[in-house]
């Protein structure tokens, strides 16, 4: 049975991030992640292959998926 769902995604620089992917119910809940996950602290500007971008994709999964938060 699938189900609608958000999957995180992040790039470093302009390269997706792998690994186990994180699925969400709610966007609200993965939009907050996301926002979470690219925060930065320090002086001065990052340098572009450091530059963090993360954001809420939607997709079908299976509702018994592992990693459904």
């Amino acid at each position: 049975f699938l189900i609608h769902a958000f999957v995180l995604i992040l790039l470093l620089g302009d390269v997706r991030q792998g690994g186990q992917p994180m699925h969400f119910r709610s966007i609200d809940t993965c939009n907050y992640f996301a926002e979470q996950i690219v925060k930065r602290y320090g002086n001065g500007s990052v340098p572009d292959k450091h530059r963090a971008i993360a954001y809420c994709k939607p997709t079908y999964i299976k509702e018994d998926t592992i990693g459904l938060y």
